[in-house]
C-alpha cells in the first residue's frame, strides 16, 4: 500500500455536499430535536461541520464500536466499546458515520439501538462503498458513493493516519 494519498474528492465539494445534506435533515427534522450519534472515531470531522450547517437545536453523543481482529478487515464481530451517555427512547436519532465499508457495524449498531426504543432511526454516511457491503444497509441521507479503493482524509484513517487531510483521498 503506497503511503501517497491521491486526492478523490476536493475540499469544496465535500463543503457542498455537507450543506445539501444539512438541508434535506433540517427539512426532514423541522421542529424537532433529535439526537445525533456519531460512530468514533472517523465521523468526527464530518459531524462538526454538519452540526454547525444545520442550524438546528441537535443534541450530540458519541458511541464507539470495535471489530474484533486485526489489520484492515473486519472479523464481522462487533462490540460496544462506549455506550450513550444520552437516553434514546422516543427520540429522533441520527446515526452520522463516516463511510460504510461492509455495513457490519451499522447493521450492528442500527439492532443495538431499536432495541432501545428510539422515535425514529436513521442513517447519514459521509461516503459508501456498496461494492463491499456483506449486508444490505439503508443510508437515508448519503454524500458519496465512493470505489473499491482504500480512502482516508476527512476524518477517515488508515491506522490513526491521515485524519487531518481536507480531501477525501485514495490510498493505493
Amino acid at each position: 500500500m503506497s503511503r501517497q494519498p491521491k486526492p478523490l474528492i476536493t475540499q469544496e465539494k465535500i463543503n457542498q455536499v455537507v450543506a445539501n445534506l444539512a438541508a434535506k435533515i433540517r427539512r426532514d427534522y423541522r421542529g424537532k430535536q433529535p439526537l445525533l450519534l456519531g460512530i468514533l472515531k472517523g465521523s468526527f470531522v464530518f459531524m462538526a461541520d454538519l452540526v454547525r450547517e444545520l442550524g438546528l437545536p441537535v443534541e450530540v453523543d458519541f458511541i464507539k464500536l470495535s471489530s474484533y481482529g486485526a489489520g484492515t478487515k473486519t472479523s464481522g464481530k462487533v462490540k460496544v466499546v462506549q455506550g450513550l451517555k444520552s437516553p434514546i427512547k422516543g427520540r429522533d436519532v441520527l446515526i452520522v458515520e463516516d463511510i460504510v465499508d461492509t455495513g457490519l457495524t451499522v447493521s450492528f449498531l442500527m439492532d443495538y439501538l431499536r432495541k432501545k426504543k428510539p422515535a425514529s432511526l436513521k442513517l447519514c454516511a459521509l461516503a459508501d462503498k456498496p461494492s463491499q457491503h456483506k449486508v444490505p444497509v439503508t443510508i437515508d441521507y448519503l454524500g458519496f458513493t465512493v470505489p473499491d479503493k482504500f480512502v482516508v482524509g476527512y476524518g477517515i484513517d488508515w491506522n490513526e493516519k491521515f485524519r487531518h487531510l481536507r480531501d477525501i483521498c485514495i490510498i493505493d
